[in-house]
């Protein structure tokens, strides 16, 4: 009979302290503690973050314990996030697995965040045939990455300069919404016109993206008008620029999907929560194409998807070493 691998996973590479247990590809427990001291300086303060991970670790540890009815007893191995990430919140994660791993004397497992958000499509049954195509969109990366298997991945095109979270964080900030912005675009978008302004669409040659020129021609328009005329058509405002980030982002993905003749195609990240991508992908499906989304809570930085990676590199032995460190910015 299979023996149930049970791990304990660390998510803290930027606000969020996440702790998940895992059983083999099952999630039993996915615990966050949210960070609201950056709303009052309109996004993350790296010096604060790492003090609130420090504050939290312990708590929502016990708590995802808790949570999954399993004893310290019982985990074959901990992971944690090892990049990319702000460094002082990667090393609260990585170096309180460390010394919980040798303090339980089982393997330490380091994750590619980037790679996990990807991974939790794996968790359950309901999971994607490989090769599949996944466009990933956060606050710090825009990628599309070919999955060839669990543990292969094949990067074929990235942002050159801002990724696509940050283009509606900073697209709010410009028109003054509070922190944090994107959500507030998605949702006003809902009842806008998506036509009613026109900002521009990069159009660079190959399979790479920038959103660098977007914000700025946001804000020299924005600039130009009143706050009363802001204000008055500000999901007008929000469907436009909203459409413009997303008309970049599903040219590229179909041009790379058609080129290397992949049809499953997935989304990752906490832009793949946008209400408006997730329709815009499942409409592919008329075109022939099998999508995938993650559910809500896959979406944003979560545990879970640190431990369905570790489960997976758990399976070929590929632990952490004593002396390695996390990296803010992991190679692929």
């Amino acid at each position: 009979m299979k023996k149930n691998i049970f791990l304990l996973a660390i998510e803290t590479s930027c606000d969020d302290t996440s702790v998940a247990i895992m059983c083999n590809n099952e999630v039993l427990s996915n615990v966050t503690a949210t960070q609201k001291v950056h709303e009052n300086w309109g996004g993350v303060v790296p010096e604060l973050a790492s003090r609130d991970h420090v504050k939290h670790i312990i708590p929502v540890v016990a708590e995802s314990l808790k949570v999954a009815k399993i004893d310290l007893s019982q985990l074959d191995a901990i992971a944690y996030t090892n990049g990319p990430g702000l460094i002082g919140s990667l090393l609260v994660g990585a170096m309180f697995g460390k010394s919980m791993a040798q303090c339980l004397r089982v393997p330490a497992i380091e994750v590619h965040h980037m790679k996990a958000h990807i991974m939790a499509h794996l968790i359950g049954d309901s999971t994607p045939s490989f090769p599949f195509l996944c466009l990933t969109v956060s606050g710090g990366h825009t990628q599309l990455v070919k999955v060839n298997d669990p543990l292969a991945f094949e990067l074929l095109g990235q942002t050159i300069d801002d990724a696509a979270g940050e283009a509606f964080d900073k697209g709010a900030k410009i028109l003054g919404l509070p922190y944090p912005g994107g959500p507030l675009i998605d949702k006003y978008a809902q009842t806008g016109n998506p036509h009613a302004f026109v900002f521009p669409t990069s159009n660079i040659e190959g399979t790479n993206f920038s959103f660098s020129g977007l914000k700025t021609a946001l804000l020299y328009w924005v600039n130009k008008q009143s706050k009363a005329f802001i204000d008055l058509h500000i999901n007008d405002i929000c469907a436009s620029y909203q459409h413009s980030i997303l008309t970049q982002l599903l040219n590229k993905l179909e041009t790379v999907a058609v080129a290397h003749k992949i049809t499953s195609i997935a989304i990752a990240g906490g832009v793949s929560a946008n209400s408006e991508l997730r329709k815009r992908i499942k409409n592919m499906e008329s075109n022939g194409y099998k999508t995938y989304i993650p559910i809500l809570q896959y979406c944003t930085d979560n545990a879970a998807m640190i431990g369905i990676t570790a489960y997976y590199q758990y399976l070929i032995n590929d632990f952490a070493t004593t002396s390695s460190c996390p990296s803010p910015r992991l190679n692929w």
